[in-house]
């Protein structure tokens, strides 16, 4: 199943910064990052074997798990929030703020063939 984990964060005065350094669950093969996005909804698929960890780095946006067995919303609002997506996690990104960015962490590079569509249920 899906989970939050919380990214280390620094705040003072001059403001925050927050590490991702030994925090991953796996080495990093690719990052993109979703913005702009109206209505829709993204995702809408697992993978074989590749794991992610997804970060709202402004704005919001709600992500849908279902692994099968259980299923949970998670809302991103905090760009020390990070939701870890195993592959087995169907999952579904929606309801995005206007301004929000959401970045995607990939244990593997692209491959067309690792996508599964087809929801559990």
């Amino acid at each position: 199943m899906a989970y939050l984990i919380n990214l280390k964060t620094f705040t003072d005065q001059r403001g925050n910064l927050t590490v991702i350094e030994k925090t991953i669950p796996f080495d990093i093969k690719r990052i993109f990052y979703i913005y702009g996005v109206d209505q829709s909804v993204r995702g809408g698929h697992r993978h074989h074997k590749t794991i992610q960890a997804t970060i709202c780095l402004k704005g919001s946006c709600t992500i849908f798990n279902d692994d099968g067995i259980d299923q949970h919303t998670y809302l991103l609002n905090s760009p020390d929030k990070c939701l870890i997506l195993e592959p087995k996690d169907w999952h579904k990104m929606f309801d995005f703020s206007e301004d929000a960015i959401l970045m995607v962490l990939a244990s593997e590079f692209f491959d067309e063939q690792d996508y599964i569509f087809k929801p559990y249920r």
